[in-house]
């Protein structure tokens, strides 16, 4: 079972990354920003109202347009909230 958890941007040792907290014992983590997203990659978007899946259409340097299966939608998103598959 997979629970996604909002993170928030920040940066550690001059990268960027996106935090995490554990809502039931405070642990911490982090993983990198990703930087080498391609188009028509497979990504999760991790976004404040909903997690979306789908593939990358366009990349721009801060933000990834990606797009739902059979074209059902397309939202660019911040680069950040994106996790390649």
């Amino acid at each position: 079972m997979e629970a996604v958890r909002q993170g928030s941007h920040t940066s550690a040792g001059g990268r960027e990354v996106v935090g995490y907290t554990c809502d039931h014992c405070a642990h911490t983590w982090s993983r990198p920003v990703e930087t080498d997203v391609e188009v028509y990659d497979i990504v999760r978007a991790d976004l404040p109202d909903a997690t979306l899946y789908g593939t990358v259409w366009q990349v721009q340097t801060d933000r990834i347009q990606v797009r739902g299966s059979g074209g059902a939608w397309l939202r660019w998103v911040e680069r950040w909230r994106v996790v390649v598959y």
